[in-house]
């Protein structure tokens, strides 16, 4: 799938399912739901201990989701995201070496930025998409006047967007949304009613 694909996908999906874990299991077992749920795009971070067993895992069980890796640091992370099979990465800054390897392989590649300053340079280092972030510290008023300036730039707010408030985000003008803890905590059966409760209102 080529980078454009992807986004074109994140941006039919609005959302992104952001996946924080104890380990690969787990976080393997956290996308499955996910995915039950309707959510077809989900990201394992980096965070979560042997990630890219976790991606290489989801890509094998649930071969229609757009798997991608999240908090992607560094180039050896990218690397290591691109051999797993993941079809984007996400970081949290503007690191030009994740933009650079994740290109090189044909992944879409979402930097974070949280200023005007940081999401320019983003674009100019050839952004897909930009992670806006923090985004519950910055606010939907924030990102409405971003964009007023900035309108060329599909933003996805990630950090303390909640299945509640994703649709308020969207109609602020967010192509799409990264939702996590909120979405991802407890069993499996409440991940996926949760995740169908969220694709449901982000689909009115």
């Amino acid at each position: 799938m080529p980078a454009w694909a992807t986004c074109a996908a994140i941006a039919e999906a609005r959302c992104l399912g952001v996946i924080r874990a104890a380990g690969a299991a787990e976080a393997t077992s956290i996308g499955k739901a996910l995915v039950a749920g309707g959510l077809a795009i989900v990201e394992v971070a980096y965070t979560t201990p042997d990630a890219p067993s976790a991606i290489a895992a989801l890509r094998a069980e649930c071969p229609d989701a757009i798997v991608g890796a999240g908090t992607v640091l560094d180039a050896a992370a990218a690397f290591a995201a691109v051999s797993a099979g993941a079809r984007f990465l996400v970081s949290p800054s503007v690191a030009a070496d994740v933009l650079r390897a994740g290109h090189r392989y044909g992944l879409a590649v979402l930097p974070g930025a949280a200023t005007p300053t940081e999401i320019n340079l983003a674009m100019e280092l050839g952004a897909d998409m930009v992670k806006l972030f923090p985004a519950s510290s910055l606010g939907a008023e924030f990102m409405r006047s971003t964009l007023a300036a900035m309108p060329h730039v599909p933003l996805v707010p990630t950090g303390g967007v909640t299945a509640e408030n994703a649709p308020d985000w969207i109609a602020a003008g967010a192509v799409a949304v990264g939702v996590g803890g909120s979405l991802t905590k407890g069993d499996p059966e409440g991940i996926q009613r949760r995740a169908e409760q969220l694709v449901a209102r982000l689909s009115r």
